[in-house]
């Protein structure tokens, strides 16, 4: 049913909006009809629906009123003052309390015709009131935080949200009675700790941090490969909230000045458990706590998930069928190297097969496959491990990271006599992978006879299915990287929008590879010690895409933009 709205007389901010260019009259007078029926602010329903542009209607409120505009970016959330007006107040009016002065409250607010906020607000607190005018975008966000910060807000958690959650540490077992006074002392911050780690879970997070710093405290999470605030508590929360961490993953509450590591397993229910691995460092003002978020079942998508061009998986699943040489996968940290091993230990998991791997820690439990975890501090490192795996009857083993001379050794020689051999190097392309092992002094004889796949690898943010089209220049698309021929076979770009489901137009993540296989011609430039920009130029030459033409065969597939590409690979 379509509403008449022509009979509407438009006064006051509407008639203000319309005659600053910002809203035409049609829409305004739907507006403040819609705004009216729902009891919301004109102000507040024109930004919820992206009518106008929050920032432009509080000039324009500013200017009508006569008043100045506050942003709300430059001011310090910890001056506000806590638990002073009532939350659903709050909400209900969507203001803000900013700062007290004496007896009176000077309070936020995007319409400055909400004279009810500021009435109920001083009912409520018994203070004299005054509105600051901000934009309410700005505002919305501020309220989000402010209810996240206040630690009355940990104790009011639904329980429903934290139902059935158990946590233990590494070992499974909590049963020190210092571990149970400070869950009965501090039951509210063990509420927000499972809520950080939930939410984290539900929104595919793969990191949480937590930081202290001189006058505030944040909790960020790292989901599709970007940093986004989540909370801000109380800065007089960061000692609490480091030692329920600490005591989930039994480390020593003592040390503050030694960074830790440890390990958090949090069972949702009888058959799902998510796996955190933990580490502390002291910092200036207190102790950053990053947990990593370590899901088992990411290692059984199976290789088709991981986002392979076919002639590349089939380079991988064809090195995994031989019975002996070395696999790398190369990248950053946070680029996927775990899980790219873990899928192909996965296939190679079999009755048949002996599989041992030394990782530092072991980020997935994998049932069948013997898992150690170094430790240099009594003399076990990946040198030992995999020299006692040797003496075991191996067929496959997986180092963690090759990070010296003597590891890169003991795996050589595992590789040349009869095993496969799995692991990782921190280089950024296949060439350089090479040339990094002879920098290590691995001679490069036994490179060439050893190394038959390199994987180098990044992760991208995957398009939301709310993506749009768009269209870029032929000249500016070659400039990117694409070829004529690409560009004459024609696709079509596409371009983050944003909605409900995801996140700035992405979810989740897409892989982006260079596999090498090492072949005959590749393996006589490696055993001449030719550059890595000639061994690259030499790969390309036979066939085998870098890593930038993979992101580019992404964005042609319209998986991912070509902002993300050039956010993840960029010759």
């Amino acid at each position: 049913m379509t509403t008449n709205t022509s009979n509407i007389t438009l006064t006051g901010l509407a008639r203000r909006f319309v005659s600053d260019g910002l809203l035409d009259e049609s829409t305004a007078k739907d507006a403040f009809f819609q705004a009216s029926q729902n009891r919301i602010p004109l102000i507040t329903y024109l930004t919820q629906h992206k009518l106008a542009n929050s920032s432009a209607l509080a000039f324009s409120a500013a200017m009508e009123f006569g008043i100045s505009v506050l942003d709300l970016d430059a001011f310090l959330p910890e001056a506000m003052p806590d638990k002073l007006v009532d939350e659903k107040l709050l909400r209900k009016h969507n203001a803000l309390p900013l700062y007290k002065r004496g007896n009176r409250l000077f309070i936020a607010v995007s319409d400055p015709t909400n004279v009810q906020a500021l009435d109920e607000i001083k009912f409520n607190t018994g203070l004299s009131t005054d509105a600051i005018l901000v934009d309410d975008s700005k505002l919305r966000a501020a309220i989000e935080k402010y209810m996240a910060s206040s630690e009355s807000s940990m104790g009011d958690l639904a329980d429903t949200d934290l139902e059935g959650i158990e946590t233990e540490g590494a070992d499974g077992n909590e049963d020190d009675g210092a571990v149970v006074v400070a869950e009965i002392d501090d039951a509210p911050i063990v509420k927000y700790v499972n809520k950080m780690l939930l939410d984290a879970i539900r929104g595919g997070s793969s990191d949480v941090h937590f930081e202290p710093y001189e006058k505030t405290y944040r909790v960020r999470f790292r989901t599709d490969g970007i940093l986004k605030e989540m909370s801000r508590p109380s800065i007089k929360l960061a000692p609490k909230i480091s030692a329920r961490i600490k005591i989930m993953a039994q480390l020593d509450i003592s040390e503050r000045r030694l960074p830790q590591d440890g390990r958090i397993k949090m069972r949702l229910s009888k058959t799902k458990a998510i796996d955190f691995r933990v580490n502390t460092l002291p910092t200036l003002w207190g102790e950053k706590i990053v947990l990593r978020i370590l899901d088992p079942s990411q290692a059984k998508l199976g290789i088709d998930a991981l986002g392979y061009e076919e002639d590349q998986k089939k380079l991988y699943m064809d090195a995994l069928a031989q019975p002996q040489g070395m696999i790398l996968v190369t990248g950053p940290t946070g680029s996927g190297k775990t899980v790219s091993l873990y899928t192909g230990l996965n296939i190679l998991n079999t009755d048949e097969r002996n599989i041992s791997t030394a990782e530092d820690p072991a980020e997935i439990n994998l049932e069948g496959v013997n898992q150690v975890n170094v430790n240099n501090k009594v003399g076990l490192g990946f040198a030992e491990a995999l020299r006692a795996f040797l003496r075991q009857d191996p067929d496959v083993i997986m180092v963690g990271e090759i990070r010296d001379l003597e590891t890169a050794n003991i795996a050589i020689k595992a590789a040349q006599t009869g095993h496969l051999v799995l692991s990782t190097l921190h280089t950024n392309s296949a060439a350089e992978t090479l040339t990094r092992m002879m920098n290590m002094g691995v001679p490069a004889f036994n490179i060439a006879t050893s190394v038959s796949l390199i994987i180098a690898q990044r992760l991208g943010r995957r398009l939301c299915s709310c993506k749009q089209a768009g269209s870029i220049p032929k000249d500016v698309l070659l400039a990117e990287g694409f070829s004529t021929e690409q560009i004459a076979t024609g696709f079509t770009l596409y371009h983050p929008k944003g909605c409900d489901k995801c996140t700035n137009g992405y979810k989740g993540r897409v892989g982006i590879y260079e596999v090498v296989k090492v072949t005959e011609q590749l393996a006589n430039m490696i055993m001449e010690e030719a550059s890595s920009i000639k061994i690259a130029k030499a790969a390309q030459a036979e066939g085998f895409r870098t890593l930038r033409q993979s992101a580019l065969l992404k964005v042609i597939e319209g998986l991912t933009s070509l902002e993300e590409a050039n956010r993840v690979t960029k010759d």
